[in-house]
């Protein structure tokens, strides 16, 4: 059986907590953002953020961006902080906060997702994302390195982050069917991220950052 690795801490914020607080502040629904990280031809990724998208489609609107679908601008045009306006750069701006769907690839993430990381500057700041990992020991080195390079963007990772293990064992005609405990630890990194998502929405609306 293919299991799972869940990163938590004793701390989870209540999904009441997320959406009184939403309430009293009359924001609009929380937007969320799946991004299938994974290029390759023979991939996971669509299936799996497909399945995460299932399951935060419960506490936000979801988009789903597919990398693998997205074509960005050459390389040669991008300059510190970001380039010319992508495809996909109204969508990324939009979401309060992300869902990264990504294989771990020697140690780290696809080289893909960091050419969409990059290409884009301001539309990430100030959010808040979590990581669903995958990969033979779960994928978690994948998670670790997006930590560092999401800092630097000012988004705030979610210290819950799931790995799934070998989930290729967990996937047949009706997609992935999460073993025992998956669901659950990837609704606790939801509700942390929820938490976070509103928080800085509000703190974006209320008292923008000064640089």
């Amino acid at each position: 059986m293919a299991g799972m690795t869940d990163l938590t801490s004793q701390y989870s914020p209540s999904p009441e907590t997320a959406s009184s607080a939403a309430d009293q502040l009359e924001q609009p629904p929380l937007r969320l953002t799946v991004i299938a990280a994974s290029v390759r031809k023979e991939r996971l990724s669509r299936v799996l953020a497909e399945w995460a998208a299932g399951r935060a489609s419960g506490i936000a609107d979801v988009d789903l961006i597919d990398l693998a679908e997205c074509e960005l601008p050459d390389d040669e045009h991008l300059v510190p902080g970001g380039g010319p306006r992508s495809a996909i750069a109204d969508r990324i701006e939009r979401a309060d906060g992300y869902v990264i769907v990504t294989p771990e690839y020697n140690h780290s993430y696809p080289a893909g997702l960091k050419r969409a990381i990059d290409w884009h500057y301001g539309e990430w700041m100030f959010k808040a994302a979590t990581v669903l990992s995958y990969g033979v020991h779960g994928g978690l080195l994948a998670t670790e390195h997006l930590r560092g390079v999401f800092a630097e963007l000012h988004v705030v990772t979610t210290r819950r982050a799931v790995g799934l293990r070998a989930p290729w064992n967990d996937i047949g005609d009706d997609g992935f069917t999460p073993p025992p405990g998956t669901g659950e630890a990837f609704d606790g990194a939801l509700r942390e991220l929820a938490w976070w998502a509103s928080t800085l929405h509000t703190a974006r609306r209320d008292r923008p950052f000064q640089r």
